[in-house]
This record gives structure tokens, C-alpha cells and sequence, in this order.
């Protein structure tokens, strides 16, 4: 017999929650799938399509700094980052990929408000859209489930 409190869940039920999408430009043929696999994803779970608006920025440099001014509104629940960062020839990559990851991060943290983590970061474009609808499903609907069972946890927590 366990002695253990049960384990707090959140279930997928996006009905009444406000979840904006910050997604890329840069890279748009792979984003934009992942775009629509989160919005599609979202409207599956109950969400409203207009609680779920799409906001571009040029690239995943600038994801943090706009997730963050969502995420600091009272009426957000949530916020979905995606982008592709593919790796060139250059340390470009990897500065860009750090600095996205670590500000997404903090603004997760520092707002108390979750963020799915939609960022590709891959060595090939193959990679990339692998991921993006491809042999590895679409990562814009699994960072939108994960954003809607993360806000029901801390609901329920």
C-alpha cells in the first residue's frame, strides 16, 4: 500500500483559456506548420480560435522579449513559442538557439505562466521538417498540449 498523496494532474482542456502563439517568420515553410498543428491543436481542446491569436516576430532571437509581454497580461493563460533555428556554418546557431532557450525559459519562471517550448533547433532543414509535420509529428502540437496541461496542473496544484 502506497503512502504517497496521488500524483496532481492537468487534463487537456483548453475551454475558456487564452493562448497566444509567438511564432517566427524566419525559417515561415517550416513554422507555419508548426503553426497551424498548434492552432489546430488548441481548437481540438476546446480553445476559441480568436483566444489564440498569432503574433510574428523576425526570428527566434526575438521570441523571449514578446512571450514575455504576453505572458506579464492578466488575461493570458499561456503562451506557445515556435521557430526553427537550422544549424549553418557559422557559431550563429548556437548563440541564437541559447539565447532563445534560456529567455524562454526565464520568462516561463519569472511570469509564472507556461510556455510551450515549440523551438526546432536542428542540425538539417531534413531534421527540421521531420518535425514539422513530418516522421516525427509536428512539435507545434505537442508544445500546445503541453502548455494546456501545464496551465490545468498549476490550477490544480
Amino acid at each position: 500500500m502506497s503512502t504517497r498523496a496521488p500524483d496532481v494532474l492537468g487534463d487537456l482542456d483548453a475551454t475558456g483559456l487564452s493562448i497566444p502563439i509567438v511564432a517566427s517568420r524566419f525559417n515561415a515553410e517550416v513554422v507555419d506548420v508548426l503553426v497551424d498543428g498548434a492552432l489546430e491543436r488548441l481548437v481540438e481542446l476546446g480553445a476559441d480560435p480568436d483566444a489564440c491569436p498569432v503574433v510574428r516576430v523576425p526570428g527566434a532571437f526575438e521570441l523571449p522579449v514578446v512571450v514575455a509581454r504576453l505572458a506579464a497580461r492578466p488575461d493570458v493563460d499561456g503562451v506557445v513559442a515556435l521557430g526553427a533555428v537550422v544549424r549553418g556554418g557559422t557559431p550563429h546557431f548556437d548563440y541564437v538557439c541559447q539565447a532563445a532557450t534560456t529567455g524562454l525559459e526565464a520568462v516561463a519562471r519569472d511570469h509564472d505562466t507556461p510556455i510551450g517550448f515549440g523551438l526546432l533547433t536542428t542540425d538539417t532543414w531534413e531534421q527540421a521538417t521531420d518535425r514539422a509535420g513530418g516522421a516525427h509529428g509536428n512539435k507545434g502540437r505537442e508544445a500546445a498540449e503541453a502548455v494546456v496541461e501545464t496551465v490545468r496542473v498549476l490550477h490544480a496544484a
